[in-house]
Formats: C-alpha cells, structure tokens, sequence
C-alpha cells in the first residue's frame, strides 16, 4: 500500500468498506500494448482484489513517475474482457474543510510540488490569469480562495455530455460546459493560475450520505491543492464534502492517469464502473450491492 501526505488519512479512525472495480471490453485488429490503471493503491488498505483478462494475458505492473501503479499488457487481436474487482478500507469521514487555511507563498513551496504550479497539456494555466485575479484575487485566505473557483465553477459551468479526451480546460470555460473531468481540470487551472499547487485526481466515487445518482456510474474526476504542507480534496462538479473516495492516480492532468492508454486502434465496446459502501466482512464472492 503506497501512502502519500494526504489530511484526509492524518489519524486512524474505524474504516468504513467500499467495494469497487470496473469492467471493460476492447476489440483489436491487431496485438495493441496497454497501460491501465485501474487498482486503487493510494490511501487505502486493499482488503481484497480480484483480477480477470480473459483470455488471459500476462500483466506487468510498474509505479510512474507520478507514484501511481499502472499495469503493462498487450491486449491480442480479437476481444478482451478486463474486470477489476475490489474491497477497500476507507476513512469514514468526509473531505474535511478548513476554512480558514492560509496560502503557502511560492518561496515556501517544497520543491517536489513546484511541477504542479506550471501549465500542462489540459490545463493551460497561464490563459487564464488574468480572470481568474480578477475572478478571485481579492479573496483574502488560502482556503477561502479556492473555495471560491469552486463556488464559481459550480455555479457557472454546466454539467452535461460532450466533453472528449482533447477537450482542456480552456475549451470547457469557453463552452460554459463540461462533465467531472472538465470540472476537475477547471479548478486546477484556476488554482494554478492563483499560485496554488494543483493536481489533477481520478477515482471510484461511492453514493455515500448522498442522493442515490441513477445515472450509469464512471470514474469520477476531482482535484487536490496544497496549502500549508498538506494536499486537500476540493471537487466543485458536487461542491461538497464526500465520504468514500476510492483513489485510483494523481498526476498533472487526465493524461497522466488516464484509465487506459492506447498504443493502437483498439476500440471500448463495453464499460461498467461499480463502486458501493459495503460492510466488514464483505466478499469479493458476495453479490455487488
């Protein structure tokens, strides 16, 4: 179990379980390398896993530069079938909000989060200083400030269809529009427009305290910033604490964690995403919720 400097996990609290995992179908004309990521290894105590390529293949798994574990394969000519299926201990608190929390300046950054302030392919930061100082730069207060560019996103860019792998930040501000990903690139290039280290967050998002959404679930988007020595969740597609988050990659934007990368023409023919509270005790051989 990887960790990382998350104030999420600062204490040990009695754990709550969330089964989660995916199921995914590519067809290929011809053997196509893959990478995917798709186990959950940050944060969380894996209580059980269960791996299925069918046919089977051989997987080699690596950590990336970004500390996220992703799996190598060569996905043969013809169908393959990968399900990924597992049961997470999580903390049973929600994100937790400090209101008060003051901005770390620049000079204080630690070195390592410097990448995170600086443009990147999806979020081009640097096009959007000047609104967002506009926007935000009389917001005094670290936290309050980027609460603000969630307020605001959640207000002012709507959520629905449309959104592709090419379309970045700048494209979803401009179309006033977007689906988690937009929202999650959206709040990091505002962030780092305003100085603050961001990054880009992809995971399983049960429906915990919350509606229950009837919509067919996918890997959710959000994104962390960092003030005073510590990375906070903010997610401004909810706009408001979760319990539950099942964290998969971290990375400067989607293309670092992206589920899966391609190195040919396959083509997803079939996608589920599942992700449940579930209690101690629970089995991968249990039926899902």
């Amino acid at each position: 179990m990887r960790k990382d400097t998350d104030i999420n996990n600062i204490d040990d609290p009695e754990p709550i379980y969330v089964r989660a995992g995916c199921s995914l179908t590519y067809e290929s004309l011809y053997p196509t390398p893959m990478l995917l990521t798709l186990s959950p290894v940050y944060n969380n105590e894996l209580i059980a896993e269960r791996r299925l390529m069918q046919p089977e293949v051989p997987i080699r798994e690596y950590i990336d530069g970004f500390g996220n574990q992703i799996w190598r394969i060569v996905a043969p000519a013809g169908r393959l079938q990968i399900s990924y299926d597992a049961i997470a201990a999580v903390s049973p608190y929600p994100d937790l909000v400090i209101p008060d929390l003051p901005k770390t300046p620049v000079e204080a950054l630690p070195d390592d989060v410097l990448i995170y302030t600086l443009p990147s392919r999806h979020c081009p930061s640097d096009l959007f200083i000047s609104d967002a100082w506009a926007l935000f730069g009389n917001i005094e207060g670290g936290w309050a400030q980027v609460q603000a560019v969630c307020d605001w996103l959640h207000s002012n860019i709507s959520y629905g269809k449309g959104s592709t792998s090419i379309t970045s930040a700048w494209d979803a501000y401009q179309q006033q529009c977007g689906v988690c990903r937009d929202f999650a690139h959206l709040g990091v290039a505002f962030c780092r427009a305003l100085n603050f280290p961001a990054r880009y967050v992809c995971g399983y998002l049960p429906d915990i305290n919350v509606p229950i959404d009837p919509t067919p679930m996918d890997f959710h988007a959000w994104f962390e910033v960092y003030m005073d020595g510590l990375w906070f969740t903010f997610d401004a597609r909810h706009n408001r604490p979760r319990t539950g988050r099942v964290l998969l990659a971290r990375g400067r934007d989607a293309v670092d964690v992206a589920f899966a990368t391609i190195y040919g023409s396959s083509q997803l023919v079939n996608f589920e995403v599942w992700a449940d509270q579930v209690e101690a005790g629970a089995r991968l051989d249990d039926p899902r919720p």
